[in-house]
């Protein structure tokens, strides 16, 4: 009974997803599900995605938490649209939230929708939102056991960050070894190494945002 209940779940999810994705394709925005673990970095890699990019591409934000907007607090400086969406002990957002919230943008005068989704490895790579593609961000102080512990989102994803790399001599975290599992589950995804308080890195990672908003 319990399986039934998430597959009704889950269709209808999709059914949703389906029809904003078609949306966002029709109105030619690209939307990027981020999903990480608390603590990772994905604000962070907001801020300095966003104090790049502003001047360049036509950003709007979704920042999804369970209960405050410090997130997105954290972005307001750089003047583009920002929508919150509390889930309210919920561990990840649904198509549903994101198909709610898409008119509060001027989806006509926007390339690129960045969704931050609710800090979790697991729930958020299950659900559809819509998006045009997912972006897997970890963290050295994580470990390096991720991809072999949850590898549907590594599987699935279009690119993979490993940030804080400026950390990695206080870690034990084998950077072979996750290259290793990574590349077990997806030869090919792009992997950037970053730290995004010192800088390591991110100009690659800005080329290849940009030349994405052109696919």
């Amino acid at each position: 009974m319990e399986i039934k209940i998430m597959k009704n779940i889950l269709d209808r999810n999709q059914n949703r997803a389906d029809e904003v994705r078609a949306l966002l394709k029709d109105k030619n925005v690209v939307m990027v599900n981020i999903i990480s673990s608390p603590g990772a970095g994905k604000t962070t890699l907001l801020e300095r995605t966003c104090g790049e990019l502003k001047e360049k591409l036509r950003l709007g934000v979704i920042e999804g938490d369970i209960t405050t907007d410090r997130d997105a607090q954290r972005l307001k400086k750089y003047n583009i649209p920002i929508v919150v969406i509390n889930t309210e002990g919920g561990c990840h957002l649904d198509s549903h939230s994101i198909s709610k919230v898409l008119g509060s943008f001027d989806l006509d005068n926007l390339d690129m929708l960045f969704v931050e989704n609710v800090g979790n490895l697991i729930c958020p790579s299950q659900f559809d939102l819509g998006e045009t593609f997912k972006l897997a961000v970890i963290s050295t102080t994580e470990g390096d056991d991720k991809p072999a512990k949850y590898p549907m989102l590594f599987r699935e994803a279009r690119a993979v960050i490993l940030n804080k790399i400026d950390l990695l001599p206080y870690t034990n975290f084998s950077f072979e070894s996750f290259r290793r599992d990574l590349r077990k589950i997806n030869p090919s995804v792009p992997l950037f190494s970053l730290s995004c308080t010192r800088g390591d890195g991110l100009d690659e990672w800005f080329e290849w945002i940009i030349d994405q908003s052109h696919k």
